[in-house]
């Protein structure tokens, strides 16, 4: 156990993260990601909250279908990033997950965006998320209804006798579920479903390589307050109608430098890198274009083995044109420079069911 955004989380558990991950990518691992922040923004109608959203977010949230959720990122004026979310359609109002260690400052500026009466923090929910491929096969068992769920579905099904917020999606690239779900009946839902054979928990460690082998982001190491949604390659989660001639062109922070690098390019990008040999990369690592002089062309933002993938895996930014696959490139440690190469994301393909 190690403290996390002010809570005590498991860093593994008696499978070890390697075991863990591997499990997860095979069967089902059930995470308890309850240190998340959860958000209601309810205002007149769906339209009038979603509208008040999309002043913080480069999002179409308008055109969401009821019950589908999108990835999401508030900016600030500058075009980095403060946080990224995600944001569901309950019909009436907005239901937003957002990171653990930045929830206070989130809640903080949609109030002060949106209004103290329309935001509100589910503090009395805990947030499991089941993945892996056999996931819809151990749900099941608690309600079929899960069956019919595409990726990024959102519902309100019974589970274990409780009604919880139900979302098809998660963090690791597999297939699965996030389960918004009572506090008091969380304990005896996480141990129903690790009863089933196909289950096992899983900590911190395994969650890290996980992501980082599905290409996915960690907010502040591989996006923060100094990356715009555009240099992290999440220009793909800013919908046409936000952007330049859409019908609802910029109106949230930072779209001036935003809406630019869409169309102009950024000057450095985040790529995957795979190392030579055995030993991993971590964050940190400076990246150079030759095995000797020169200033550095970008940066190491996570790294580390992937399990998977059989070898050290690693994310990190780059200078232009140094970010086109193929490209090599060294990262220098311990005062040696070692070889990288620019690799396509994800270095594992994505399970999702669409």
């Amino acid at each position: 156990m190690v403290p996390f955004a002010g809570y005590a989380m498991p860093v593994q558990f008696s499978l070890g993260v390697m075991k863990e991950h591997l499990h997860t990518r095979q069967k089902a691992g059930l995470f308890d990601v309850s240190h998340m922040g959860q958000v209601i923004i309810k205002c007149e109608d769906y339209a009038a909250a979603a509208v008040a959203l999309e002043a913080l977010v480069p999002v179409n949230i308008l055109g969401l279908g009821e019950g589908r959720q999108r990835y999401g990122m508030l900016t600030h004026d500058a075009g980095g990033i403060l946080d990224d979310l995600m944001i569901a359609n309950r019909g009436d109002h907005l239901f937003v997950v957002v990171n653990a260690a930045c929830k206070a400052q989130d809640i903080a500026l949609m109030k002060g965006s949106i209004g103290n009466d329309c935001v509100s923090e589910f503090t009395d929910r805990a947030l499991l998320a089941l993945q892996g491929p056999a996931s819809e096969f151990v749900l099941a068992d608690l309600n079929a209804d899960v069956r019919d769920m595409r990726f990024m579905d959102v519902a309100t099904l019974t589970l274990n006798g409780v009604d919880c917020d139900v979302a098809r999606a998660g963090y690791t690239g597999e297939d699965g579920f996030e389960i918004s779900v009572p506090a008091g009946a969380a304990t005896d839902l996480a141990r129903r479903l690790l009863d089933h054979p196909d289950v096992e928990p899983i900590g911190l460690g395994a969650r890290d390589s996980l992501r980082l082998e599905a290409g996915l982001c960690l907010y502040g190491h591989d996006i923060s307050t100094d990356t715009t949604p555009v240099e992290a390659g999440l220009d793909w989660a800013i919908q046409k109608v936000r952007r330049k001639g859409g019908a609802r062109e910029g109106g949230f922070p930072g779209a001036d430098v935003i809406l630019n690098e869409l169309t102009e390019g950024a000057a450095r990008h985040r790529v995957g890198l795979r190392p030579e040999g055995r030993a991993p990369m971590r964050e940190g690592v400076e990246l150079f274009d030759r095995p000797e002089g020169q200033s550095p062309i970008g940066r190491i933002t996570s790294g580390g083995f992937g399990p998977t993938v059989g070898g050290p895996v690693a994310m990190g930014y780059v200078a232009k044109p140094f970010d086109q696959a193929g490209t090599q490139v060294f990262g220098e440690l311990r005062g040696k420079r070692l070889p990288l190469t620019v690799t396509p994301l994800p270095f594992t393909p994505a399970n999702f069911k669409r």
